[in-house]
């Protein structure tokens, strides 16, 4: 065993974590569970949606032509000939100086080319005052204006939305193509750890990042895995790390990381496997490994909770979404001014905690092993290796948990 880290810059830890997940395989899942997968490949409209041009608001289809310089006081009086029936397209074509009650979402009758709304109009028996002129197309959707036939209307790697289902449900996608969600699992390390419904002795805590890690991986949709507690014992570990190899699509291993005599998640990773890197520039989270075995990424996290989480959110998070096969998206920002200085040691990257509270971002300092900056906080502040801390009133983008 080294006695040092050789640490490596996050950039170079990003660049191993995209490279060692691949993607999990691909399934068939129903449109309504379809929301929070991640589409294996590409959606093409089936037809010109819509199949037909339609009315947008209530009101009457015209030709735009014949309402040219209508107002209040001198309005086009038009010859109401029918009105639009939801769901056909059966109603009577619309004529010079005539017009046809149409609904919201109705079918434009042939010979129209816009509608006027009913607010600006006026009905009188079978006669129509239209106060207000409109142009060609106006209040109406075109065939085809939302999406032409063929065209692709999602593209593959995205994490469908709710808005997402929508899209898919008005292309014909009775069942959706999408990634399988990866198996994660979680050991958690340590003589002092016991479970939550422990009461704690002396020298005891009860496990965090079981939950924690476990908590994460669901929220970006794959399934944890929970392998308990594993005590600093070489052959415990051994014996567990091998059965999550073999069960899972990858593994986070919290705890064990460090160099004391009692950190051995390097050492047996690289017995099944080989350790990519051991030692980020990263605060908080400096011994964080990085290794695969047959394939599979396998990654050592800090064992204090905020450490592991900082870790999980800007390592692990790229990670799972290479195994997921999802397109990298910005994290959720806000801007703020910084309400006091932050220190920082220069070539490392540094992620402090923060509240925002109208435009004011305030550091929630602490130590790596407090719970209370996790719950405290809104986020984080990224200080870039090449910075020496960051000022008071600087403005800063704070990554919102």
């Amino acid at each position: 065993m080294s006695l040092f880290f050789r640490t490596i810059s996050v950039d170079e830890a990003l660049r191993i974590a995209r490279e060692i997940a691949s993607p999990v395989g691909t399934e068939e899942v129903p449109l309504e569970t379809a929301a929070g997968r991640v589409l294996a490949s590409e959606i093409s409209s089936d037809d010109d949606i819509p199949g037909f041009p339609r009315s947008v608001v209530d009101g009457y289809a015209v030709r735009a032509a014949d309402t040219v310089g209508s107002s209040d006081a001198i309005p086009a009086m038009l010859a109401l000939s029918g009105r639009v029936s939801m769901g056909t397209l059966d109603a009577k074509p619309v004529v010079a100086g005539g017009c046809v009650y149409v609904p919201t979402g109705g079918a434009l009758p042939e010979g129209a080319d816009a509608v006027a709304m009913v607010e600006y109009s006026e009905s009188l028996g079978d006669q129509v005052l239209v106060k207000r002129p409109v142009a060609p197309g106006e209040n109406v959707v075109m065939r085809g204006e939302d999406f032409t036939a063929g065209v692709t209307v999602l593209e593959a790697g995205r994490c469908l939305s709710p808005r997402d289902t929508g899209v898919l449900a008005a292309v014909g996608c009775v069942t959706v193509p999408v990634r399988k969600k990866p198996v994660v699992g979680v050991i958690s390390t340590g003589n002092e750890l016991v479970p939550v419904k422990s009461e704690p002795g002396p020298g005891q805590v009860r496990d965090v990042n079981t939950y924690l890690c476990s908590s994460y991986i669901a929220s970006l949709g794959c399934t944890p895995r929970a392998y308990g507690i594993t005590k600093d014992d070489r052959e415990s570990l051994r014996a567990v790390l091998g059965i999550a190899v073999h069960e899972c699509d990858a593994v986070f291993i919290s705890g064990g990381s460090s160099k004391d005599d009692r950190d051995m998640s390097a050492d047996l990773i690289r017995e099944i496997g080989e350790v990519l890197a051991h030692g980020i520039a990263i605060a908080p989270g400096k011994p964080t490994i990085l290794g695969r075995s047959g394939g599979k990424p396998v990654i050592g996290l800090p064992g204090h909770p905020a450490s592991a989480f900082i870790v999980l959110m800007i390592i692990g998070g790229v990670v799972i979404r290479g195994l997921l096969g999802e397109e990298e998206s910005r994290p959720c920002m806000v801007r703020a001014k910084l309400a006091r200085n932050i220190p920082s040691a220069k070539g490392r990257e540094d992620y402090v905690r923060v509240t925002v509270k109208e435009g004011v971002a305030d550091p929630v300092f602490g130590k790596s092993g407090l719970l209370n900056t996790l719950v405290k906080s809104d986020g984080i502040v990224r200080i870039p290796a090449g910075r020496e801390g960051l000022e008071v009133n600087e403005e800063v983008e704070v990554i919102l948990w």
